[in-house]
């Protein structure tokens, strides 16, 4: 046991009237006595109050000590070594691989790959995904990390904002989600294509990429992710959001450990998506920045794609030069 559980076992003990050492057979125990009966057998021990919530009453939970372990402990360990060690792959990666180049280098012509309503949600689940990130590891890491670093005052108001900013954007992300799923569920559906995608490395190792559509194996991958990873994330935490309001205490430590959980693990994947999207590879960040991607590039990682957009019509355009200016 515990020294807190020896003290409180003491205490009742000590409380205990002295008449009740002598109750006749049969009788009913004393609360003392159900409450050192409960905390021998690792159950709720519980007390009276006067006010309408009886939740009040409880007084030793002995699921909030696992949940406290869980929380101060396991989740540390678990995020630490999601996000570091995801940082530390994606380092040894770029070291070793380099930055993918377009082969054939940029043909100057381009092909749109999304349209301004996919691009905006993308970014906005994007936007709020990096706030609810930083807001989240601030409460799991933030007194170890930040605090040392700005000071207390500094650190109470990043906090607090961090956690309005939290609860609030958690609906657009989800909002985002939806979006998402109904945008690019049908592109995402696997096949024969992303199985001969995944056995040849994906063009991440080696030379020369597999077949793909719209999106390979390792898009694919990302998006049910951050859809299915993301829709728990969410649904836990309003669970957090409105305490009580869907389950008990249980509940709500429950509802903690299938939040915080898949969270470090999705910030750790969205590392690597961000990564390959920017300066992992060559040519990507425009799909989401301006829509239109070089020919090529699409040509090298999706080129059934391409395939099917030229035959639709949606040929390949110029870049838009400026008109020159001065004299003839």
């Amino acid at each position: 046991m515990s020294i807190r559980i020896l003290l409180l076992f003491a205490a009742l003990l000590a409380g205990t009237p002295a008449f009740a050492q002598q109750q006749p057979s049969g009788t009913p125990p004393l609360a003392d006595e159900l409450a050192i009966q409960a905390l021998l057998q690792g159950n709720t021990v519980h007390g009276r109050v006067t006010i309408p919530d009886q939740r009040a009453a409880n007084l030793i939970q002995p699921q909030g000590r696992e949940w406290r372990e869980f929380h101060n402990v396991t989740l540390a360990w678990v995020g630490g070594i999601a996000v570091v060690g995801m940082l530390v792959l994606l380092t040894a990666f770029y070291l070793i691989r380099g930055r993918i180049p377009i082969q054939g280098g940029r043909s100057g012509r381009t092909i749109l790959r999304f349209d301004l309503f996919e691009r905006t949600n993308h970014w906005m689940v994007a936007s709020c995904f990096i706030v609810l990130a930083l807001s989240g590891l601030n409460l799991t890491f933030g007194r170890h990390v930040l605090l040392p670093l700005i000071g207390p005052s500094a650190f109470t108001t990043v906090t607090e904002i961090g956690k309005y900013a939290h609860n609030f954007l958690a609906f657009p992300f989800t909002l985002g989600l939806l979006f998402m799923l109904l945008l690019w569920a049908k592109d995402n559906i696997p096949n024969g294509n992303d199985i001969r995608w995944l056995k040849a490395g994906g063009g991440l190792v080696g030379h020369g990429e597999p077949p793909s559509g719209r999106f390979n194996a390792g898009q694919k991958g990302i998006f049910w992710i951050t859809v299915l990873g993301g829709a728990l994330v969410a649904a836990s935490g309003y669970m957090l959001i409105f305490p009580f309001f869907f389950t008990d205490i249980q509940g709500m430590q429950l509802s903690h450990m299938l939040h915080s959980i898949p969270a470090v693990l999705l910030i750790a994947v969205m590392l690597a998506h961000i990564y390959i999207g920017t300066i992992g590879m060559d040519g990507a960040v425009e799909a989401m920045t301006t829509g239109q991607v070089d020919l090529n590039w699409a040509k090298q990682h999706h080129n059934l794609w391409v395939e099917q957009e030229l035959a639709k019509g949606r040929g390949a355009t110029p870049p838009v030069r400026a008109k020159p200016t001065g004299g003839d």
